[in-house]
């Protein structure tokens, strides 16, 4: 019962945190022009952007594949695609739950330890964060004035602000904190023999060895290019994903293939805010965004928003769906044949 009531009041701290965010966005907005807008939208443009998003989510599917081969397991690509769907669904409930959740649905099915799966989701979103990191750096050094503009007040000045901030006055805090927090690791370390004996030591270093092998995974890659053009795809599909959304309304359709990787770097960034979806982040951001580098009106910027965030979200949530009714299914499990045993380079005290 406790435990049912700490999650409903962090859906319900997370859903204010998007409602205020939902109403910075659209607080401005003249909702009529809003509606015109929606209305009049050729959506074609919309459903071939959901078949760029599908073709990422398919990649990505593989490419966890590949991240699990060195631990010794080998899923089906079916139950690995259905368990990160199930996982972008938990998401639209909590933040970030979802990257726990897929790996419990796929760990059931295909009898993997779940902290080994966890410790490749760590390695997929380092890689996903150095990814769009990369993307930022390129397009300030090759973009025009105005983006660059953009992005230094909106991002830059505001986190180099929040880091004087953090380490002004109250450094010495910090400091301290963090030198306790890394002797007391170290001594976790050195006593562990004597920790185990507690029920919650022992879990809670199993977890940590099983996260670890999961990690040491992206260097026991096989398919090291297949992993290398899979990353790419899959930022190549999100760029044209949020492209062709522009050419379904009429004063948005002039911006360029560039314009379209800075309102990528705009939303991603806006997507890991802690809310559900993205919700009020993403549409505040994007619209802004689209308004800086094109000029267009803000009710257009909105309507653009909308429709890439507002489909996305449609798009999970049935897809989610049918994946998390498939995995929860009764039907017998195969206990995954081809197991051979984690690698010895991946095996531990």
């Amino acid at each position: 019962m406790r435990k049912v009531l700490i999650q409903t009041l962090k859906f319900l701290g997370f859903l204010l945190v998007g409602v205020i965010l939902l109403w910075l966005a659209f607080r401005n907005v003249n909702f009529k022009e809003l509606a015109s807008g929606l209305k009049e939208a050729n959506y074609s443009w919309v459903i071939l952007s959901l078949l760029f998003g599908l073709f990422a989510y398919i990649s990505r599917a593989r490419r966890w594949m590949i991240l699990i081969h060195p631990l010794g397991y080998n899923p089906t690509f079916r139950h690995t695609f259905y368990a990160m769907m199930t996982g972008y669904l938990a998401n639209l409930a909590l933040p970030r739950i979802g990257e726990i959740t897929r790996c419990v649905a796929l760990g059931k099915k295909e009898k993997i330890p779940a902290d080994q799966l966890f410790g490749t989701v760590v390695v997929e979103r380092t890689i996903d964060f150095f990814s769009i990191l990369l993307i930022m750096v390129v397009l300030i050094f090759t973009s025009g004035d105005r983006i660059n503009q953009f992005l230094k007040v909106t991002i830059i000045i505001p986190l180099r602000e929040k880091v004087f901030s953090l380490f002004g006055f109250t450094w010495i805090i910090w400091v301290g904190l963090l030198l306790a927090g890394f002797v007391l690791m170290l001594l976790m370390i050195r006593y562990r023999k004597s920790l185990r004996k507690f029920k919650f030591f022992s879990r809670m270093f199993d977890v940590a060895r099983g996260i670890i092998n999961g990690l040491k995974t992206i260097t026991t890659l096989k398919r090291k290019w297949e992993f290398i053009i899979h990353t790419v795809f899959i930022w190549i599909c999100y760029t044209l994903m949020t492209w062709v959304v522009v050419f379904a309304i009429d004063s948005t359709s002039h911006p360029t293939f560039g314009d379209a990787v800075f309102l990528l770097v705009v939303g991603g960034l806006a997507m890991s805010a802690p809310v559900q979806g993205g919700m009020g982040a993403f549409h505040y951001a994007v619209s802004r965004g689209l308004a800086f580098v094109q000029g267009v009106s803000l009710e257009d910027g909105s309507v653009y928003a909308i429709l890439a965030h507002e489909s996305q979200l449609i798009f999970i949530a049935i897809v989610g769906a049918i994946s998390f009714f498939i995995m929860s299914g009764r039907h017998k499990t195969s206990p995954n044949p081809e197991y051979t045993g984690p690698p010895s380079s991946l095996k531990g005290g």
